[in-house]
């Protein structure tokens, strides 16, 4: 069951077209990634979802009603700009949120407090957010995200700010809400976190999608052309191995795609052995990374093309 029906929506400011005929479904329960370069038209996707701003065609429907003031309440953002006062206490300013979503001040501070302790900040009630450092300002600002229990999250950036032990801390909260049926959408550059997280993505560019679906079902598409190796030993044998494209490579670790006239993986194994010390040889589907680089650098071609025709 959808949860989320965008259908058709545009967006212009100017003569600049910002969202350009997006449609997409978000299901039920799910962890949904919203993707795509800066200025991509992502950060307007979703202040038209959360009602920010109004598409200028197209419709959205969110949990059955038209989005609107009434659909505000069962949604919970994070942006990417945070919007914390400097000089509030933490307690006060996640009170102020949660009544400003319907929650009486008693059940919110209640609420407030059981955060802070699971988030490892109990006892930083009564500081000013200015006092904080800014992952712990990014744990109030998810607090007050979540205080009013919303039906969906939609998180810009989430893990900014956060150190690898706060990262794990939070992508584990993501997993359990998900577990309870909360709807996440997820809006981050990091594409390892969004193999670990998401069920569903759409990647957009230029105020368009190009890319669209589940995640194991896009990476599936693109077939096992992908060689990772880790090794010990002089590098540069890679340079070597013919019609290759290396996209991710450093001292001791090299991942590259195979081209059509590439020996196969398992003659390049062969012939690797006796230069370096192989600690691990994958032919593996290609990441999400390297997905996403492939199809928004294959659309600024397409453009150019397009552009040279004209």
């Amino acid at each position: 069951m959808d949860i989320i029906n965008i259908n058709s929506i545009k967006k212009t400011f100017g003569d600049y077209t910002a969202v350009d005929g997006v449609s997409f479904d978000v299901a039920q329960g799910t962890i949904f990634g919203l993707l795509g370069p800066n200025g991509a038209g992502k950060t307007t996707t979703i202040r038209m979802i959360t009602n920010i701003i109004i598409p200028d065609e197209g419709k959205i429907t969110i949990d059955g009603m038209k989005n609107g003031y009434d659909t505000q309440s069962l949604i919970g953002y994070l942006p990417e700009e945070r919007g914390l006062y400097k000089k509030l206490k933490v307690i006060e300013q996640l009170k102020y949120f949660a009544q400003l979503k319907g929650v009486n001040a008693k059940d919110a501070e209640k609420i407030a407090m059981e955060w802070l302790v699971k988030l490892g900040a109990g006892g930083w009630e009564n500081k000013k957010i200015q006092e904080l450092s800014k992952g712990m300002q990014q744990k109030v600002q998810f607090i007050a995200t979540i205080l009013h229990d919303p039906k969906i999250l939609i998180l810009d950036e989430p893990f900014s700010g956060f150190d690898p032990i706060n990262t794990e801390m939070l992508k584990s909260i993501i997993l359990d809400m998900k577990s309870r049926g909360k709807t996440i959408i997820l809006s981050t550059h990091v594409m390892s976190q969004v193999e670990q997280l998401c069920d569903d993505i759409v990647i957009i560019n230029k105020g368009k999608i190009i890319v669209d679906g589940k995640v194991s079902e896009i990476k599936a598409r693109y077939g096992e052309d992908t060689v990772i190796i880790e090794f010990d030993g002089d590098s540069s044998v890679i340079n070597d191995i013919p019609d290759i494209r290396i996209t991710d490579r450093s001292n001791h670790r090299v991942e590259f795609r195979l081209g059509a006239n590439s020996p196969k993986a398992s003659e390049i194994l062969k012939d690797l052995v006796n230069k370096i010390d192989i600690i691990r040889f994958e032919k593996v589907q290609p990441s999400l990374h390297e997905i996403f680089i492939t199809e928004v650098a294959k659309q600024k071609l397409g453009t150019k093309e397009a552009t040279n025709e004209n």
